[in-house]
């Protein structure tokens, strides 16, 4: 994985920020001053970015709060999405459309930067050759069981594509916190596969357009966000149903690798359990004490450094967690679609 250091350029780059929104006044009241204060400024203290609020369709106060904050912030523009069935990528092509810009950064309006150095993290790749950089977008700690799953298979998803884009083979990205060029986008856009969900934007872009040229990780801690998780499993659920639908529009190596990958994650917990009953369960006790000592030091220190290490104590049973994940969601990920982005 490239670090983020090495792209921090002599001279900052104009960045159009795009958030789009549906009825999100109270997130964007507490949220969005973290992004229009960002460090990101010229020689003379000039803001060298602005902040485009698309407003698809919102029936609580978000528009009020939005033109608030436009009177404190003149670098913070708000625009009223077009019809309410175009979802969240016609909201975003609006967005990219007006962006006065070419380098772009999107984040949703729950998140809220790790620092005031997000943007220039986030978008100096792009000064480079970069046209795609995908970072890092955690949850915040609560004391559930279901927050702390939650953080472990965000990590765990993290240092899936992290690693498979930094080996070449880029397969997706989260919107959360996601730069890249305008160029780069309206190619994906003018895809037909981007027309296949309402939402899926994140993993559709790299899905049409990233490359192993293209396309970096940062990982460095100031570049990272964060938001609220699902408070209760049927929320939650509901969230996971919308963002794994796009995992069946992956390249057919992509979904090879990952299928065999849980596959084969599914098929030892199986083992495990079956011959846990049989005469030779003690070698099964040892070998499975084995791999914990393997894996479980490479994710302590893998969930140190993006901030989750609270989630590790808990690694053996969100490891068999995350088998039953797969086989719950199996008809998001294989043949159905999740039609609503919200």
């Amino acid at each position: 994985m490239r670090s983020a250091n090495k792209f921090l350029p002599a001279v900052r780059q104009r960045v159009s920020v795009i958030i789009c929104a549906r009825n999100e006044a109270a997130n964007l009241a507490k949220n969005l001053p973290f992004i229009l204060t960002q460090s990101y400024k010229d020689n003379t203290n000039n803001d060298l970015f602005e902040v485009i609020v698309v407003n698809d369709n919102s029936i609580d106060d978000t528009q009020r709060v939005l033109t608030q904050l436009e009177k404190k912030y003149p670098h913070l523009r708000s625009i009223v999405s077009m019809p309410e069935d175009a979802g969240k990528k016609g909201a975003l092509n609006l967005g990219v459309s007006l962006a006065r810009y070419d380098n772009l950064l999107l984040t949703d309006a729950d998140c809220v930067p790790a620092s005031n150095n997000w943007l220039q993290f986030m978008t100096a790749p792009l000064t480079t050759g970069m046209e795609i950089v995908a970072g890092y977008s955690g949850f915040y700690k609560t004391k559930s069981l279901l927050n702390a799953f939650i953080r472990w298979e965000t990590t765990h998803t993290f240092l899936q594509y992290s690693t498979y884009a930094a080996s070449g083979i880029p397969y997706m990205a989260v919107g959360r916190n996601l730069a890249c060029t305008r160029q780069v986008l309206q190619k994906a856009m003018q895809h037909p596969l981007w027309k296949a969900l309402p939402s899926g934007d994140d993993d559709l872009l790299i899905r049409i357009a990233a490359t192993a040229n293209n396309t970096v990780i940062v990982s460095n801690p100031q570049a990272f966000t964060s938001s609220p998780a699902k408070n209760s499993l049927l929320e939650w659920r509901h969230q996971k149903q919308r963002h794994l639908s796009t995992g069946k529009y992956y390249k057919s190596g992509i979904k090879f690798m990952l299928g065999s990958y849980a596959s084969s994650h599914a098929a030892m917990w199986l083992t495990f359990f079956v011959l846990l009953f049989s005469p030779f369960y003690q070698w099964v006790l040892l070998l499975f004490a084995i791999r914990c000592c393997l894996y479980w030091p490479l994710w302590v220190v893998s969930a140190s450094k993006l901030k989750e290490s609270g989630s590790v104590y808990f690694y053996p049973l969100f490891d068999l967690g995350w088998m039953m994940y797969n086989f719950a969601f199996l008809p998001y990920i294989t043949w159905k679609n999740k039609k609503n982005w919200k």
